[in-house]
């Protein structure tokens, strides 16, 4: 199977504020009044917790379909922990999450141990999770207009 490209164009509209295109959709992302910005629209942190759930749902459906049974309902929790300073340029650890935390709410008619594989078999085929947990190369650049 080849592979998929993916593109976002983002647009600054302020110090904390970008417009952002993806295919034929606009999201904002904003900084919440405590970080400067106008909360127009969730921040760059939170959307990586959206993401992941996001990726999770679709994932989870699908693997369920291929065990040969059927969620009913789903809720996904997804929190993470970050310590500011380093994005605020003080002395920090590190600038992204601590640890980023998923808790799943199924109704569903699967038994435990069904479910302890499908787990297994979301974390493993989510994208999302994958470039989470594995080092991924981001290459940044610049061209001066």
């Amino acid at each position: 199977m080849p592979d998929l490209k993916f593109l976002a164009e983002g647009e600054s509209l302020s110090p904390t504020k970008l417009r952002v295109k993806v295919r034929d959709f606009e999201v904002i992302v904003d900084e919440p009044p405590s970080l400067g910005g106008t909360d127009d629209g969730p921040n760059p942190v939170e959307y990586i917790l959206v993401a992941l759930a996001g990726c999770l749902n679709v994932v989870g459906h699908m693997v369920a379909k291929e065990m040969g049974f059927k969620i009913h309902s789903m809720k996904i929790e997804v929190s993470g922990n970050l310590n500011p300073a380093k994005f605020m340029g003080k002395n920090g650890d590190r600038a992204g999450y601590k640890k980023i935390n998923v808790r799943f709410k199924l109704e569903t008619d699967a038994d435990k141990e069904t479910l302890k594989k499908w787990l297994g078999q979301v974390e493993e085929r989510c994208p999302v999770s994958d470039n989470l947990v594995n080092p991924t190369p981001v290459e940044i650049g610049f061209e001066k207009c």
